[in-house]
């Protein structure tokens, strides 16, 4: 028999893309490791990127898990616990769950994710007010989001357009209220996200930006009073404005939090064997070097990868968290990489096709690409990350990228190849 007297119990509160990777990890390398993954939600493990294929029925509840197998877990031995954790006690090592349960541990990853924030709007509680960001949530607005039914959207950020895409699809008469100047304002320049609100509304999506929502009204249907003096009368209205991450249990834990919660480049928080992963963390920034909350799925994964192998004692450290994203909009894919808001001192080129709904722009510092944001251009995705990412020095290209920005295939060949270590993705040669 095995000597397993040096195993570590590993607690995991969280089960969303973070944990589930971060138990896996522990796994592979530890076969004999106690693992304890405790998630607040009465479904198995799911992605909330995946509600909205949910919501236009390209898949069921079942195709939004992480994992297939029912049994997955299980075969795993990693234990499955369903509760909120209500309390941390760092001296002690002990994790109090609210259904009274006490959970001790070795090492601890908090990777509780996030939650909706309720905007301070009059009848926002009102029935037919709706978040859109747990499975729950889902089932209420299949049922009321029928085709021709009246619905606004607070919010177009990122997952506000994800959820757009799909009430649109649905069939419904949608209207989208942005407090913004523009759609996706926190990953996208004016000029980008200007121009994804004119492509909603050539699709037929009734779009206000640099609007507030100012009350909700009770009713069959609810009315909506907007700032700019109109009322809709809407049969359901979708909450959008914004997530906060999950960590009111850790009052008197004595963890460092800001607008998260802060970790070191091994993912650990100032309280030694706890570390945090996914939209919890506030990590480096690649670009800026400043700490920042990074809430996507992406980085939520790297971070767990990380934080694992640091649970296991593997030195690993993070080279920082990357802005990233990519968005479908109704068909117009938009992406944004890096500091793509810009340097101060920096030098930037902008490209726009209005007619053509297609635009690029390019962040440089000094001769480094440091940002990006296109919509519609495809092909240069995987480009504009490789350069960023890889710090790549474009010498005399940053000129020819200024009068051509276009051009980002041939300056990656001519100064990535030798300077980088970063791979592009094979699929972005592809013209």
């Amino acid at each position: 028999m095995s000597n397993r007297s040096n195993t570590t119990r590993h607690v995991i509160l969280g089960n969303g893309p973070a944990g589930v990777v971060a138990a896996e990890q522990i796994r592979k390398q530890r076969p004999h490791d106690s693992i304890v993954m405790v998630g607040s939600e009465p479904e198995p493990p799911y992605s909330r990127m995946a509600i909205p294929y949910l919501l236009i029925g390209r898949v069921d509840e079942s195709g939004t898990y992480l994992r297939k197998d029912p049994e997955h877990f299980k075969k795993q031995n990693i234990e499955e616990v369903r509760a909120f954790a209500k309390k941390l006690d760092t001296a002690n090592k002990v994790v109090h769950l609210d259904n009274g349960q006490q959970l001790s541990y070795d090492k601890l990853l908090i990777a509780t994710g996030a939650r909706p924030i309720s905007p301070p709007i009059p009848g926002v509680n009102l029935p037919g007010v709706h978040p859109c960001w747990t499975l729950e949530n889902a089932r209420e607005i299949i049922e009321l989001a029928k085709p021709g039914s009246r619905v606004l959207q607070m919010g177009a950020g990122f997952i506000g357009c994800i959820i757009m895409e799909a009430l649109a699809l649905r069939g419904v008469k949608l209207t989208v209220v942005e407090m913004g100047n523009r759609m996706v304002p926190r990953m996208m320049t004016e000029g980008a996200g200007s121009m994804i609100r004119d492509w909603c509304i050539h699709k037929g999506v009734n779009v206000y930006c640099s609007t507030k929502v100012e009350a909700i009204e009770e009713g069959n249907p609810l009315r909506v009073r907007l700032s700019n003096g109109e009322t809709l009368e809407c049969d359901l209205i979708i909450s959008a404005t914004g997530v906060k991450p999950n960590l009111d249990f850790l009052e008197g834990s004595g963890l460092e939090v800001d607008q998260g919660l802060l970790v070191d480049d091994h993912m650990q928080t100032n309280v030694p064997d706890v570390y945090a992963a996914g939209d919890v963390a506030q990590v480096r920034d690649f670009s800026t070097g400043q700490k920042t909350v990074n809430m996507i799925q992406p980085a939520a994964a790297d971070d767990a990868r990380i934080a694992a192998q640091n649970m296991m004692g593997l030195g690993t450290r993070t080279l920082g968290s990357l802005a990233m994203n990519v968005l479908d909009t109704l068909g117009l894919i938009a992406a944004s990489f890096g500091q793509w808001w810009g340097a101060e001192g920096g030098d930037s080129v902008e490209l726009k096709n209005t007619d053509g709904f297609t635009y690029l722009r390019l962040e440089f510092k000094d001769d480094v690409l440091i940002g990006a944001t296109s919509l519609g251009l495809t092909d240069h995705v995987g480009v504009m990350r490789g350069l960023i990412q890889g710090k790549i020095r474009l010498g005399e290209w940053k000129h020819h990228l200024l009068k051509d920005p276009t051009r980002l295939m041939e300056a990656y060949l001519a100064c990535a190849q030798s300077q980088s270590t970063w791979k592009l993705p094979s699929n972005s040669l592809q013209h």
